[in-house]
């Protein structure tokens, strides 16, 4: 409530008067470019991943002589091109497939969530709308990711149509993030409420992503491979757009198109771990009991190209091109930041120090404790591709701006009831570890964004944040720990400054999960 209180006189403050004094007023100026900057950096980074320029560095067409190429296969069109999808991206992703091979298109089905055909409508974004006439039926569901009916019935029909494909036929499928919950087809006799409460019982005593998606391939007609064996003899191929740290083909959207390396002894292990063998449905044992006697074994899905075709780690080089083109030193950390948001946050807030350190007194050596603490929390996030000490050594060659880019889905402990989303709690709370490091004659700047454009249930992107954040709010009556504690990041980036930290970019049509932006600038 303390949270909420604090919002009232914020809605009724005057414009924000810079008090601010001889180098205060260049600092501010100077923060204020440095924000421009960031967001073109971000916008870059999710240009880069956009449903056009994705399908076009994929696909080649022959306009000839019919072929199509997809890297280095290459696929004979002849009115034999079949296409589905589904995620939270896919909408744009089938745009461009039907721009790019629409005369050769006979058929499609795509799932979409609920309200996103409207939503780009009214953004404007006509190139993530098909064609009037389209020959794909577009069927919206999964409203808040959550399976549901509307996406059971989108399910079926992809299988309706991939089982209707020869030997002859082109399977084209679309997958992006979200993919999972707008692909439900439960197999007979287990329902979609079934599935949902198994699902939600093994979540509620502990079980991780991996042991999930163990059983939701196992129960489901079209995950863990099961799209590409209802094509078969089809060939398939299918263009990925990653939200996955790791882009493992066989975890996002639950990997329709990949061959599953479990079997139904892994799945009771895992019911048996969590106590719920004896309380399975009778549907759900009867499925399982049928796979386990299952004559033809383990199936393959030798007839399938699976292309990533979007990732984090892509994005993020292209925000490293342009921040180069702008004159920085600029290094990729890691495409795989994981973790809590405290942790994270407070090894943004370590790197800022001994980086801002080391590039304002060119001395490797100085703030040994710190460096020594910050490798600590490196090795305890765990992050398998993390660059630490390339990145410093750049910072000691360089003679001029750095620029630190790393990407990721970190995750936030729920504990109050606030608004928000992970990138503006990360921001806030890389804002208070900032005010509280001494960082030398050095501007820095951090920045986290989601790539899709909407931070938890949001209209905002993120939010960017520089090391006076913590004194400039207390200046303005905002306690920054009450609506960290509240998970209440969106309120405050609005109340301060008049809302000009948060970052807006509206509904991308994409999604390759978070990019972090560190800017360090001597003075």
């Amino acid at each position: 409530m303390a949270a909420v209180l604090q919002v009232l006189p914020c809605l009724a403050r005057a414009p924000l008067r810079p008090l601010l004094l001889g180098g205060a007023v260049v600092r501010l100026a100077s923060g204020m470019a440095l924000a421009e900057q960031a967001r073109q950096l971000f916008e870059s980074a999710v240009g880069a991943v956009l449903p056009g320029p994705m399908l076009h560095r994929a696909l080649s067409l022959d306009p000839g002589g019919g072929q199509l190429k997809v890297r280095d296969r290459s696929f004979q069109l002849r009115q034999n091109l079949y296409l589905v999808g589904f995620g939270k991206a896919v909408l744009g992703m089938a745009a461009a497939a039907e721009e790019l091979l629409g005369q050769h298109l006979v058929q499609g089905v795509i799932s979409v969530p609920k309200g996103i055909r409207a939503a780009m409508e009214h953004a404007g974004k006509q190139e993530m709308l098909l064609k009037p006439h389209s020959c794909v039926q577009v069927f919206e569901g999964a409203e808040d990711n959550l399976p549901d009916r509307d996406a059971l019935r989108a399910a079926l029909a992809i299988r309706q149509l991939a089982e209707s494909l020869t030997a002859d036929d082109l399977l084209l499928v679309l997958i992006s993030g979200g993919g999972s919950a707008l692909l439900p087809a439960p197999i007979p006799p287990v329902t979609l409420e079934e599935k949902q409460t198994l699902t939600k019982l093994l979540a509620a005593r502990g079980a991780n992503i991996q042991e999930l998606n163990t059983i939701r391939k196992a129960l489901s007609q079209l995950k863990g491979g099961g799209l590409a064996r209802a094509a078969y003899p089809a060939q398939v191929v299918s263009l990925i757009l990653s939200d996955v740290v790791g882009d493992p083909v066989e975890v996002i959207a639950s990997g329709p198109t990949v061959a599953s390396v479990h079997n139904v002894q892994d799945c009771l292990h895992i019911l048996n771990r969590y106590g719920l063998r004896a309380a399975l449905p009778r549907s759900v044992k009867t499925v399982l009991a049928r796979a386990d006697s299952d004559p033809h074994g383990p199936h393959t899905c030798g007839h399938v190209l699976n292309v990533i075709i979007g990732s984090n780690a892509l994005a993020l080089a292209e925000a490293q091109r342009q921040a180069e083109a702008l004159g920085y030193q600029a290094v990729v950390l890691s495409a795989a930041m994981q973790g809590d948001v405290e942790s994270i946050a407070r090894f943004y807030g370590l790197l800022a120090q001994v980086a801002g350190t080391r590039l304002t007194l060119a001395g490797a050596g100085a703030s040994a404790e710190e460096a020594e603490q910050l490798r600590e929390l490196a090795a305890e996030l765990q992050l398998p591709d993390l660059q630490l000490k390339e990145a410093l050594e750049a910072v000691v060659r360089a003679r001029g701006p750095v620029c630190l880019l790393a990407g990721g889905e970190p995750t936030v402990q729920l504990q109050g009831s606030g608004k928000g989303g992970r990138n503006q709690e990360l921001a806030l709370r890389v804002g208070v570890e900032l005010g509280r490091r001494p960082l030398g004659p050095v501007d820095v700047l951090f920045l986290s964004g989601g790539t899709d454009g909407q931070d938890g249930p949001t209209e905002a992107a993120g939010a960017w944040v520089m090391p006076e954040l913590a004194s400039q709010a207390a200046a303005e009556g905002l306690d920054v720990a009450t609506f960290l504690s509240h998970n209440d990041s969106h309120t405050f980036f609005r109340c301060f400054r008049g809302g000009v930290h948060l970052l807006h970019t509206g509904l991308t049509g994409t999604n390759v999960m978070d990019a972090h932006l560190l800017f360090l600038r001597p003075r």
